[in-house]
């Protein structure tokens, strides 16, 4: 069953049509990836989903609901957490204050708690640096406390906005590892990534966004043998 279905999604900026009719669907415990070249409408496709920028038609259906006119900080409240672009974590505040800020929709201080811990669980560097401020955290460390951050707020989807950006390898590697073991702990995870190999490899479907079109989609496995796929993105 879908839990997010985006139908026929328009968006522009001023005169600029960045989305043209994008439809497309995640359905609860899947990893989706939406791969494609920079300024090709990725980012744009989660500002409109998580109601940051307003669509000019079309629908956002999101377990069941139509939210596509509803405001962003009623969207986390309906359990969609976001993970920006560039992380911005709240850099004066220390990893423990970020995460808790994570957790402002939710009431039940026991409940927290756990999620805290599980967090930790995932993310132990996050732990050892529970007091230090976020702004000397390294880009890697920075990057978790992000995710983490918008675990807090117990989601049913998480949708994450270049996670490896800026990363070393080694991190890259730790991330996408981290980003499996959360969908495996029930969280289903919708992907914008340009590292079009690593997020075809644990998506379990993945759509090529080219210009505001969507103009490809299969599995991440049928995608990233796919001729086309490895030419323009995988470097093959």
């Amino acid at each position: 069953m879908a839990l997010l279905e985006v139908k026929d999604l328009e968006v522009y900026y001023g005169m600029i049509n960045a989305l043209k009719g994008v439809s497309f669907e995640v359905n609860e415990g899947e990893i989706v990836s939406l791969i494609g070249a920079n300024g090709a409408g990725k980012t744009t496709i989660l500002h409109t989903v998580t109601g940051l920028i307003s669509a000019k038609s079309g629908s956002i259906i999101y377990d069941g609901k139509d939210i596509t006119k509803v405001p962003p900080h009623k969207i986390v409240y309906m359990g969609m957490a976001h993970v920006p672009e560039g992380r911005r974590v709240f850099q004066q505040l220390s990893v423990y204050d970020n995460l808790k800020l994570g957790a402002y929709t939710r009431k039940n201080k026991e409940e927290i708690s756990k999620s805290l811990e599980r967090v930790y669980k995932h993310f132990p560097r996050l732990k050892e640096r529970k007091n230090q401020i976020a702004g000397t955290l390294s880009g890697g460390e920075q990057q978790m406390l992000a995710m983490g951050r918008a675990m807090m707020s117990d989601p049913k989807i998480i949708v994450m906005d270049e996670p490896s950006m800026g990363l070393s390898p080694l991190l890259v590697k730790e991330v996408f590892k981290i980003i499996k073991a959360m969908h495996e702990s029930g969280i289903t995870v919708l992907l914008v990534e340009q590292n079009a190999k690593m997020a075809l490899s644990i998506a379990d479907r993945a759509y090529v966004l080219e210009t505001g079109n969507i103009t490809l989609s299969g599995t991440g496995k049928e995608l990233s043998e796919s001729e086309d796929i490895k030419k323009a993105y995988l470097g093959g």
